[in-house]
């Protein structure tokens, strides 16, 4: 299992990458894995303000549909356009080109329950 340091982790397996003034957001390894095949991502808009721990997009695969919740809360800055051909990324390159949305955070960044590598390794079993 995959699950680069640099990031953080939530317990219903989206990471954040901290960029600045912007966090960017995606799915575990370990979900993609879980999910199987990913045939479809409905991302959020760009303007959309998203709150943390709250549904933001839903992603289909061979095996069900997931609901993926912000990390975080701002408001949807810019999204992964290419999973709209290619889906399956979010599979090949988690934490790559299969990254969901861009959120631009407001004057604070709570991380909440968001949990380091180790920490997350452990969550998983």
């Amino acid at each position: 299992m995959s699950t680069p340091q640099d990031l953080k982790y939530t317990r219903s397996h989206e990471w954040i990458r901290i960029e600045s003034d912007t966090v960017l957001v995606g799915v575990s390894w370990f979900a993609q894995d879980a999910m199987g095949d990913v045939v479809h991502v409905e991302l959020p808009e760009v303007g959309d303000v998203l709150k943390a721990g709250t549904p933001a997009c839903e992603i289909e695969s061979v095996k069900a549909v997931s609901d993926v919740y912000s990390p975080v809360s701002g408001e949807v800055v810019e999204i992964n356009e290419s999973l709209e051909d290619t889906p399956e990324n979010v599979n090949a390159s988690p934490y790559g080109n299969g990254w969901l949305f861009r959120v631009k955070i407001g004057a604070t960044l709570d991380l909440g329950d968001t949990m380091g590598a180790d920490e997350y390794k452990a969550h998983c079993g």
